[in-house]
């Protein structure tokens, strides 16, 4: 086996190096869209290429390893073995920050959930904490506190609510969880994740905009509300408080073109990493023949 095999790992520095630049530049859908699809497949990609590494591990099985130890029979060499353990330890542990991920994530759902059952779209909690949060499930549905409620005027309310209903429109709570999902298999992700949870925010304070038709009342209302919910949210969700000021002064300017060239980069970094991971399973295909 090659570099090759090694590639997939490496290519999750420039994505998680241009994810803060295209964040902070690009408009929030399609960004937050195509950041979270080249996660997925750096995420898969690098964790194919551990796997591949981990399994030349299988040369030291009894059979094995007596074809490798007859003089009269030349055998391509696998990777190193420490490099092997090294990748089977690496699968081991993403394995268990991506569940850790998910049971974080299940029981913030269930706390969600347990602050009422909706008949509309909006459950009011009577909660001193002030919070406001997208709860996803079949239906969604929105739920504030009264401590919220007790903070934000009217015109405040409105933002928030159109602010949440983005949220829930847009399905946010998915890109959420795979973004954190590849983080948890690749650790160097945890930019790309954090970008794609800044600009989950954009996307629903954009969408307030329009909905109020007043970016200045809406970047006041997501002032309030970040200041208002400072450390009392599910921050498992990314959804809530989280760069405000970056946010306000995003709401200052006019809404960001929809560029889509900002984004080839991470077209290129999607196809290169699944080009080599393809390229390593045909170099790891070639090797497990010559030995069986």
């Amino acid at each position: 086996m090659t570099a090759t095999v090694y590639l997939p790992l490496l290519l999750a520095l420039p994505l998680a190096l241009v994810a803060g630049w295209i964040a902070a530049r690009s408009a929030p859908a399609a960004a937050a869209r195509a950041l979270v699809a080249a996660a997925v497949v750096v995420a898969a990609s690098s964790t194919w290429s551990l796997m591949l590494l981990a399994l030349t591990l299988l040369d030291d099985v009894p059979p094995l390893r007596a074809l490798d130890q007859d003089p009269t029979i030349e055998l391509p060499e696998p990777v190193p073995g420490p490099i092997a353990l090294g990748a089977a330890l690496l699968l081991v542990w993403g394995a268990v920050r991506l569940v850790r991920d998910l049971r974080r994530r299940r029981d913030t759902y269930r706390m969600l959930r347990a602050g009422g059952s909706p008949h509309t779209d909006l459950v009011v909690a009577d909660w001193a904490a002030p919070l406001a949060v997208a709860v996803p499930g079949r239906p969604g549905h929105l739920l504030v506190t009264t401590g919220i409620l007790k903070l934000l005027d009217a015109d405040g309310r409105r933002v928030v609510f159109a602010h949440e209903r983005s949220h829930l429109a847009h399905r946010h709570h998915r890109l959420a969880a795979a973004a954190a999902a590849a983080a948890a298999i690749n650790p160097l992700l945890a930019r790309v994740r954090d970008a794609v949870a800044y600009l989950i925010e954009r996307w629903a304070d954009e969408d307030a905009a329009r909905a109020v038709g007043d970016r200045e009342l809406t970047a006041r209302a997501v002032a309030n509300a970040a200041l208002a919910t400072a450390g009392s949210g599910p921050a498992v969700l990314g959804m809530n408080g989280g760069s405000a000021v970056l946010r306000v002064r995003a709401l200052a300017e006019p809404a960001p073109p929809p560029r889509r060239r900002r984004l080839i980069g991470l077209v290129v970094i999607g196809s290169g990493c699944f080009a080599t991971a393809v390229i390593a399973t045909v170099q790891f295909v070639t090797l497990a023949r010559a030995w069986l």
